[in-house]
Formats: C-alpha cells, sequence, structure tokens
C-alpha cells in the first residue's frame, strides 16, 4: 500500500486530553530543544504529561539523523552540526523555517509508524493548502515537495521540483519526538552546506521563495488547524 493510500485521521481515543500546543518566541538553541523533548516525552511516557506540539525556530545548525553519510556534509566548519536520533540525514534549521517538535502517544492513536509519517506528510499538505499552495508527497522519499513548471524538467524529464517541508522522527515507548519543518523564509542557501536528507538532484524552496508574502505567524494559524483536522483538539499553553 502507498502512503497515500493510509487513512492519515490519528486522533486519539475518545476521553484523552487535547495536545498541548506551545509557541516559543525568538530563537532556540538546539541542545535547549533536545533536552526538553527528552523531559516532555519522558512525562508523556509515564503517564505524567499530556501530548505536545511545540513550536520552535533556531539559530543555523545541521542536524544529522540515524541514516546520515558524512560525505553529505559538505561544508563541516559553517554551522554547529548536532547529532540526533531521529531517523533520515542531514538537514537544516535556521531562522525563517518553522519546526513543529511533535510529542504524540501513539498508544493513544495507532501503533503504526508509516501511518504515522503519512500522517504528517497530510498535516503539511493541509497546512499548504491553506496558503494556495500545492504540496506533494512522492513515495522514494520522505517529506513534501512543490513542482517548478517554470524550470527545465529533470534529466528523466519529469518536471522540476522542490522541498519545501521536511519529516525526522523517532519513537520511544510509542512516544514520538522530532517532527516536522516548513520552509516560511529561511536564507535558502544555507542548504547548499549539505546534501539535504540525503535527496541529490532537487532543490529546496521556502513560502516566500514561491512568491507569498506570508508570516511564520500565519503559517502557525495553517498548520494548528491541519494539525487539528488529521490529529485532533489542542489546547494553547499560557504563556
Amino acid at each position: 500500500m502507498e502512503r497515500r493510500e493510509i487513512d492519515f485521521l490519528m486522533h486519539a481515543e475518545p476521553g484523552a486530553p487535547p495536545v498541548r500546543w506551545r509557541v516559543s518566541e525568538g530563537l532556540v538553541p538546539y541542545p535547549q530543544a533536545l533536552a526538553a523533548m527528552e523531559r516532555e516525552v519522558d512525562l508523556i511516557a509515564r503517564g505524567e504529561a499530556d501530548e505536545l506540539v511545540w513550536l520552535v525556530e533556531h539559530p543555523p545548525l545541521y542536524t544529522a539523523g540515524t541514516s546520515a553519510v558524512r560525505q553529505d556534509l559538505l561544508t563541516p566548519d559553517r554551522f554547529p552540526v548536532f547529532e540526533t536520533g531521529r531517523g533520515g540525514e542531514y538537514t537544516y534549521h535556521g531562522p525563517g523555517q518553522r519546526v513543529a517538535y511533535l510529542m504524540l502517544d501513539l498508544k493513544r492513536r495507532r501503533r503504526d509508524v508509516r501511518a504515522f509519517v503519512a500522517a504528517i506528510e497530510e498535516t503539511i499538505i493541509k497546512t499548504l493548502d491553506r496558503m494556495n499552495v500545492r504540496g506533494e508527497r512522492r513515495e522514494d522519499r520522505v517529506g513534501v515537495w512543490v513542482k517548478r513548471p517554470e524550470r527545465p524538467p529533470l534529466p528523466d524529464g519529469s518536471p522540476a521540483e522542490d522541498k519545501i517541508a521536511a519529516i525526522g522522527i523517532r519513537l520511544r515507548r510509542w512516544v514520538s519526538f522530532h517532527g516536522l519543518s516548513i520552509n516560511v523564509e529561511p536564507d535558502l542557501e544555507h542548504f547548499a552546506g549539505i546534501v539535504p536528507c540525503g535527496i541529490s538532484g532537487y532543490g529546496v524552496t521556502s513560502l516566500v521563495d514561491l512568491g507569498l508574502p506570508v508570516t511564520t505567524e500565519d503559517v502557525d494559524i495553517c498548520l494548528r488547524q491541519a494539525f487539528e483536522e488529521v490529529f485532533g483538539e489542542t489546547a494553547a499553553e499560557a504563556r
């Protein structure tokens, strides 16, 4: 079964509390974010905290997933590089990119990692759709892509396309962490220091690069609506 054929809805079991929705202002250092995720995941797994979606931006940095290959890090001295336990290869995080860390208990939803990844993709696609951008999934590549018909086709004759959103997750006791990133208005040149997600031959784009005059706050509204459609109710944390 292809991912597009999977049932994307992953609402929690009846009676489950809403997912906490947290938004951090400013740039959050990556080690601080990772330590906070570790604490939250432990509490959620023990039943001592509700699930959490945490929206952040980071200073410029690269992260390496469990499948990262060293030669895909083209300029290792450009930005800090952090080893992570998430799936995937190298990716870039930085200002102008919305990162959403998803700490969800799949025991309360569905213990199906493939369906979970498809549900995250669907959340991104629905987010983009709310801004009149058509995001698409690819069976041979995780993430969300947009076609660029104004560019020459690829060598195999298929339309040119760029990646606009990345996904990388890890599970511990069926609680997820890490998550997704959507390029709003990052410096796209910063991606040149890596082979993004180990996939060569494709570009990277952003909403602003596509000509949309949007802000991160605009994306946050659409992302929350899309998340609730796929995963269920959220409740904003008090600041």
